[in-house]
């Protein structure tokens, strides 16, 4: 059995603006600077052929994600969803080797209990018990289970106009939801003013890009250690993206893979795409988008805080930003359920309206290995498809 003390290889934490240090072992959110801060591990004894033995989890990777001692994981089973081959519907797009890594089938529904799983069990750890947070719908429907799970209080502000589902999922395992007319920068400024409550908001806290980060960790994993052209993934908060750049860079500073890393595509809707036009203009952080408005309500972001680490993954990776309209990734969605069977969520099904666009211009070439981030389960999303 694995001893607390080898649980984890986290040493510090670092700010990637300013390049300050601060300890790991205290409750704590931004940098003094105002940016996001980074987990940072030693070398942990790890040996890729240990993972072997582990269960299909993502804490199969716990020396390198944030939690000290395995008491304090709180987990649903979260993790190690399936790489699956889109064979029809790649041959249709003249991109033989994609492949569809399956968030739909992870807790609540969205990748977005990979960053619950973690943040709440590290937030706990460090002696957290009241959490609250800002939404688009699922990740609060995810960070309420998974506070239900450790026994903490919840708050979580969303739109009025999120979906359904998301607001059922809060009410259901007890956290107090807080509807907002406005958008997720009003459930913000919300949330902010409520004393007592520890801000999990997006980047606010160090954790939750580690349980993102595992993501890619699996993709490498998946692939036997042998990285893909291109990984393409729906953006607002920037999360995922960021986790991915950093779990690849985490992977080659083991020397498990070598070679370049996969081109990162950052995918939004021409109804909010701040990143796309910082990409665009060559500029190192986004500005605020205004009227921002989109079916793919989970990248509905006018201005994300660690915009300018997307743009940085982006750039060292050599990938892109790219915009698609929602009628076009609605088509895609409908497409790729009729070619596969999956039925992807919205913003999963943006990834794929990007790559027709990027294959079409030559970008995508027909024999790059592509991986498409589907985010979350179509079932959450009913009103997207007429009867």
């Amino acid at each position: 059995m694995t001893s607390p003390a080898s649980f984890s290889a986290l040493s510090h934490l670092e700010c990637p603006r300013c390049g300050a240090t601060h300890d790991a072992d205290q409750i704590i959110g931004l940098c003094p600077c105002g940016s996001p801060l980074l987990a940072r591990y030693g070398v942990p004894e790890l040996k890729k052929e240990d993972l072997a033995a582990r269960a299909p989890d993502l804490w199969r990777y716990h020396e390198l994600l944030p939690v000290r001692s395995p008491e304090n994981v709180v987990t649903l089973g979260e993790g190690m969803t399936p790489l699956l081959p889109l064979p029809r519907y790649g041959a249709a797009l003249g991109v033989e080797r994609l492949l569809m890594k399956d968030e739909g089938l992870i807790p609540t529904g969205t990748f977005k209990a990979r960053g619950a799983a973690v943040g709440v069990s590290r937030a706990y750890e460090v002696g957290v018990r009241k959490i609250a947070m800002p939404t688009n719908g699922n990740a609060g429907s995810a960070w309420a289970a998974y506070a239900a799970r450790a026994g903490m209080e919840a708050l979580i502000a969303m739109p009025i106009a999120a979906p359904e589902i998301c607001r059922r999922e809060v009410t259901v395992v007890g956290a107090r939801l807080q509807l907002i007319d406005g958008l997720i920068g009003d459930a913000a400024a919300y949330v902010r003013e409520q004393p007592g409550y520890f801000d999990a908001s997006t980047l606010k806290e160090p954790y939750r890009i580690e349980g993102k980060k595992t993501m890619g960790l699996e993709i490498a994993e998946q692939l036997n250690w042998q990285l893909p052209d291109v990984i393409v993934y729906p953006t607002g908060g920037g999360v995922g993206i960021i986790g991915i750049w950093k779990a690849l860079n985490e992977l080659r500073d083991l020397g498990w893979i070598d070679g370049p890393l996969p081109r990162l595509v950052a995918v939004q809707s021409t109804g909010c795409a701040p990143i796309v036009r910082a990409w665009e203009k060559g500029l190192p952080a986004s500005e605020p988008w205004p009227d921002a408005k989109t079916v793919a309500f989970g990248i509905t972001v006018p201005k994300a805080l660690g915009d300018f680490l997307v743009l940085q993954a982006i750039a060292e990776t050599g990938g892109c930003a790219v915009a698609v309209d929602d009628a076009d990734l609605l088509a895609e969605q409908h497409e790729v359920a009729r070619l596969e069977g999956t039925f992807i969520c919205p913003e999963g099904a943006a990834n794929f309206a990007a790559i027709r666009t990027l294959r079409e211009s030559g970008w995508i070439r027909p024999d790059d290995q592509v991986v498409a981030l589907n985010t979350g389960a179509g079932l959450k999303y009913p009103e997207t498809v007429p009867l």
